[in-house]
């Protein structure tokens, strides 16, 4: 094959595709003297043909399916080179639209997520999301298969599947709450993976997501899931479980802080006033002042405390259950930090 067959194919430009599988624009070029025109329409096939100088058949992988090059007459060479990226369009959940055929989609649900074609499973996971917002009866059977699916794509080390993937997640936890706590930790490991990592617009895609979970899934359910990934070896992912944990709590109101344990929560905080990562004692400060919040307004009402208020003092509850440097380093945060603006709820 020549040299110049090989500048000419690196001519070749990059056409686009929307996540419904649409191409746009016209794969149109020069090649040697020779215009290739409308091999848009080609790639769409398995094998598509590119004339060039009338001989010569190159075959360049586009894709899942491959354009056919023609040069200088006759052979067909394959060279296996990517000439096209496509692109993805990521859909808000409030800009996602009904289904027009429900029943079609959920037979097809688990094979499409399943797939190797990623445009495919890209559109598969879309239609979760549409499943999840104005069907989640229809697709409740399907939980138990359908989740280790969805981790998969998470897994997958391409960016559009994996975001996708992640919206997926967020849309799972508003739609089905406490429902998903029986297959809830691979997605919850991943999540925290991939707000973890430096890629921001998937970064944020997975705060998000893990945002729709602090919210969706009871408390009481949530923080023994998340309480292992506190002490975990990676500080970043100590950081995102640190955050989640610290939203959530409120969300237990006094009586649930109080059967929770709430000398085990302050047990938790403490441990994250001295974390490598600021996210984390951002987060155990935060909590901390909740914390203490909640445990002055439960004594408050105490008789007891009203005659021997040093009793049950905050600072006395500090040292009772933690050692003098944790103590310490709790009261130096409540008492010093002004609490405006930094309470969960405030």
């Amino acid at each position: 094959m020549s040299g110049n067959a090989l500048r000419d194919l690196n001519t070749l430009p990059t056409p686009e595709r929307k996540n419904d599988s649409s191409s746009k624009g016209n794969f149109t070029k020069p090649c040697n003297g020779k215009a290739i025109e409308n091999v848009e329409e080609q790639l769409k096939k398995s094998l598509s043909s590119v004339q060039i100088n009338g001989g010569e058949t190159l075959n360049v992988q586009h894709n899942k399916s491959s354009a056919s090059v023609q040069i200088n007459g006759g052979e067909t060479v394959n060279v296996g080179v990517e000439v096209a990226n496509s692109e993805v369009e990521y859909i808000e959940s409030e800009n996602l639209s009904d289904l027009e055929d429900v029943d079609t989609c959920l037979t097809k649900l688990l094979p499409g997520l399943d797939s190797k074609d990623w445009i495919l499973v890209v559109e598969t996971l879309n239609n979760v999301r549409r499943l999840s917002v104005f069907h989640k009866e229809r697709m409740h059977s399907m939980l138990g298969d359908l989740i280790p699916l969805v981790v998969k794509s998470l897994k997958n080390p391409r960016s559009a599947v994996c975001k996708t993937a992640i919206m997926t997640s967020a849309d799972i936890f508003s739609a089905y709450n406490d429902d998903l706590i029986d297959s809830f930790d691979p997605l919850l490991v991943q999540l925290l993976l991939k707000a973890s990592q430096d890629k921001r617009f998937v970064c944020e895609a997975a705060e998000r997501a893990l945002e729709a979970m602090t919210t969706s899934v009871s408390p009481m359910l949530l923080l023994p899931k998340l309480q292992p990934y506190l002490k975990n070896r990676n500080p970043r992912i100590r950081a995102k479980a640190s955050m989640c944990f610290s939203r959530s709590v409120p969300r237990l109101g006094v009586e649930g802080i109080k059967e929770y344990g709430i000398d085990k929560l302050i047990q938790l905080a403490a441990s994250q006033l001295s974390d490598q990562l600021p996210e984390s004692r951002e987060a155990a400060r935060t909590l901390l002042l909740e914390l203490q919040t909640v445990y002055e307004k439960s004594h408050g009402l105490s008789t007891v405390l009203s005659e021997n208020p040093e009793m049950g003092s905050w600072e006395n509850f500090c040292l009772s259950k933690l050692s003098p440097l944790s103590a310490q380093a709790v009261l130096r945060v409540t008492t010093n930090i002004a609490r405006e603006g930094l309470v969960i709820g405030s």
